[in-house]
């Protein structure tokens, strides 16, 4: 089935007239958009648009003074990061934070902790439920290193890795917590063609294979529109568009903001 043909009605989450400000800076104003179940949905605009604020409004890194979120039919005007990823929201960041000195497996292990019911006491000894839960827990990381086909740096520290690969292991750790809503932000930055490439295809197998539904940001115009299928745009912590890629494109407003015109 063609991607642009399938049908997405189910709400997953929806962000409510979202205003945030850092003292007197406004970073987002009364922002609304949904997030629906099983789609590709980006979040677009010029540097300082306010992007990755939405992201951190997402998952309970900023609570908005205005405006809530309503995820899986529950509204919420504040969650903690940690109550997120319990209730299935993952996220990547604009700057890889990954255990630098610790190998490929080991850091997309770490994406397991949320769902490993043995202490740390037990943990530490790896002795009977505790070593069938890692067991387990290896598996799901395994799993994950080949789909990503980082086999061959799975023993390797991730400091010492190129910089693709890098990105490539954090989405790893990312898919390791099981999400049902991931949250890429800007995962194709500072990546030749051939890295982009790779991670387009991983983020659309992502999408297929395991119906993760993924909002993303990302500055490649040509990589949203090819593997979207709604955008949102945001100009100066405002939107200014929202809706498929062919009609964001189109839009006068996106334009004049991309070009630099509305500034």
């Amino acid at each position: 089935m063609d991607r642009r043909s399938r049908n997405f009605t189910e709400t997953l989450l929806s962000v409510e007239n979202i205003s945030l400000s850092f003292g007197g800076v406004k970073a987002l104003t009364d922002i609304s958009f949904d997030i629906r179940k099983g789609e590709i949905r980006a979040i677009i605009g010029p540097n300082g648009a306010g992007k990755s604020s939405m992201l951190n409004c997402i998952n309970g890194f900023y609570h908005p003074q205005q405006g809530a979120i309503t995820y899986k039919g529950v509204r919420r005007p504040q969650m903690r990061p940690h109550e997120a990823a319990e209730q299935g929201i993952a996220r990547t960041f604009q700057n890889i934070a990954l255990f630098r000195g610790m190998s490929t497996l080991d850091n997309i292990m770490t994406g397991r902790n949320l769902r490993m019911k043995t202490g740390l006491f037990w943990q530490a000894l790896r002795v009977g439920r505790a070593e069938r839960e890692e067991i387990e827990h290896r598996k799901v990381a395994e799993r994950i290193i080949d789909f990503l086909e980082i086999q061959h740096v799975r023993k390797v520290p991730v400091g010492q890795l190129p910089y693709g690969l890098q990105k490539r292991v954090e989405l790893g750790r990312a898919l390791a917590a099981e999400p049902e809503l991931l949250l890429l932000d800007e995962p194709m930055a500072g990546m030749n063609l051939e890295e982009k490439q790779d991670m387009c295809r991983f983020v659309l197998d992502v999408n297929d294979e395991f119906g993760t539904t993924i909002c993303l940001i990302e500055h490649d115009m040509g990589v949203v529109m090819d593997i979207s299928d709604r955008v949102v745009v945001l100009d100066y912590g405002k939107k200014i568009g929202d809706g498929p890629p062919d009609q964001v494109k189109n839009s006068q407003a996106v334009i004049d903001a991309y070009l630099g015109v509305s500034h």
